[in-house]
């Protein structure tokens, strides 16, 4: 076997091509090699991979527990939306009763130096 002279360099493009075509790495050993030499993602747009695999029946109860989110999110935006709207000024605090005599003693003498 020969032994090879010089040295060769990876780039970012050949990189993020040979990522593209390999389905062996962990998510986290494409990050890492994404990180290591430059390479960014394949696209911004293209479709995220599914959990559910080639299951049908764990993507049918994803996909309901997903609705079942949209739909608490929805109701949550809504709810918050007409409340900040329809907000009325406070009312005046109410005068507390004297329930710590201590606290009373404080404000009494803050007072007094007035």
């Amino acid at each position: 076997m020969e032994r090879k002279v010089g040295s060769s360099t990876v780039t970012a493009k050949e990189v993020k091509a040979a990522l593209e075509k390999t389905r062996t790495l962990s998510a986290e050993e494409e990050k890492v090699l994404r990180m290591r030499h430059g390479a960014d993602a394949s696209s911004t747009r293209a479709p995220l991979p599914r959990a559910a695999g080639d299951n049908e029946e764990l993507g049918d109860e994803l996909l309901f527990i997903e609705m079942q989110l949209m739909k608490a999110m929805r109701a949550r935006a809504a709810a918050k939306t007409p409340a900040t709207k329809a907000a009325a000024p406070a009312a005046p605090r109410a005068r507390e009763t004297a329930a710590n005599p201590t606290k009373d003693k404080i404000v009494r003498a803050l007072r007094k130096k007035k």
